[in-house]
């Protein structure tokens, strides 16, 4: 490996800086769901959900960006936790899948526990914050 010079500073890399913030937060933001049982992909899942009642299982994972059999998977268990119905949940039918109300209450909790999250990184890094509301709508569909 060659050498290099030590007073050459390493490239600042913009995706290794989003990885790690990134990182940070989703860390912080899975602390905060802990408690009310759900992890950061289940959190998505079930607000998918809540916002589409209905949405077929390869809508989710599209827009999760996950396999269909992982969707499957982790809304069974949203499923067996009581977060979600599924209308008709039989071998070969569509799915119709609803929040319950105590779905619904953990989605509130959660989004709750976002939103401080949010104010938190706003007021913590709020160059970073500003800069990612600016490139939203070309980075999420």
């Amino acid at each position: 490996m060659p050498d290099t010079p030590a007073d050459e500073a390493p490239r600042f890399s913009p995706v290794i800086a989003l990885l790690a913030v990134s990182a940070t937060w989703e860390a912080q933001l899975a602390a905060e769901l802990r408690d009310l049982g759900i992890s950061t992909r289940k959190f998505g899942l079930l607000g998918h959900i809540g916002a589409e009642p209905g949405i077929s299982f390869s809508e989710l994972a599209r827009r999760s960006r996950i396999t269909v059999q992982s969707a499957h998977a982790a809304v069974h268990a949203l499923v067996d936790d009581g977060l979600v119905a599924d209308a008709t949940a039989q071998a070969g039918a569509a799915s119709d899948l609803s929040v319950t109300e105590r779905g619904a209450q953990v989605l509130r909790d959660a989004q709750d526990r976002l939103e401080r999250l949010d104010e938190s990184l706003s007021q913590s890094l709020p160059r970073v914050a500003e800069s990612l509301g600016g490139i939203r709508a070309g980075v999420i569909e």
